[in-house]
């Protein structure tokens, strides 16, 4: 099957689950996580209308999608895996959206940038639902404190939050969290569920699903993931 037709059964999954949701967001935006793929596997999607993608690394994206995004000006551009604020200016120089605001010292970092460069790209504060040390995101016990300096006190533009469940465990209760922690701040957008869970997340109320073995075909020959990369 070729990216394009997975694509196209992906989009059908996401309206299926939508359907079969009770109370499903006004919206699900699907990501595509392009990350480990160069410009031949991405053009067939850009091509067949695909206009969301993600990313995990800043170097890596900066090594394809400035290009791409001259040629697709209308292209969306999603960080998903962990920022480092050293990476910052060319991150919000290049993303429309980041998904992981995790700590103080990154939204001042983003803060400064914003300022200096006039640019701000929607942002997601990463909850670490799991409570994993060696995954990135806030703790859901900080989560309220981050939020209320990222939106309220810095003025940054926190759209939503996102959340990357444990491996191996029941995705569900991590969904459910993520919702209610938004609910209670008054954040709108949702970014959870990837390609072996997106379906539940849609359940529980995600906005951005974050899909790409699914629609690209099993990753090979690359490095294994950092810990909370995504999908």
């Amino acid at each position: 099957m070729s990216s394009c037709e997975s694509l196209a059964g992906i989009v059908a999954r996401i309206e299926a689950a939508r359907k079969q949701a009770l109370a499903p967001a006004p919206f699900t935006t699907l990501i595509a996580v392009s990350k480990t793929y160069g410009e031949d596997r991405i053009l067939p999607l850009l091509e067949a209308g695909q206009r969301i993608f993600g990313e995990n690394r800043v170097q890596e994206a900066q090594g394809k999608w400035p290009a791409l995004k001259a040629r697709w000006p209308d292209v969306e551009l999603h960080l998903i895996g962990p920022l480092q604020t050293n990476k910052v200016r060319e991150a919000v120089g290049l993303f429309d959206a980041i998904h992981s605001l995790d700590r103080p010292k990154l939204a001042h970092a983003l803060k400064a940038e914003f300022a200096r460069a006039g640019r701000a790209p929607a942002l997601f504060i990463q909850i670490n639902t799991g409570e994993e040390p060696q995954k990135a995101g806030v703790a859901p016990q900080g989560a309220p404190a981050l939020i209320a300096l990222a939106r309220d006190d810095l003025k940054l533009p926190v759209k939503g939050l996102m959340c990357i469940p444990p491996a191996g465990e029941n995705p569900a209760p991590h969904f459910a969290l993520l919702a209610k922690l938004a609910r209670a701040h008054r954040l709108a957008w949702l970014s959870m569920g990837m390609s072996g869970d997106f379906e539940s997340a849609i359940k529980f109320g995600a906005t951005h699903v974050r899909v790409g073995s699914a629609i690209f075909g099993e990753r090979s020959n690359h490095p294994l993931p950092l810990a909370g990369e995504d999908d």
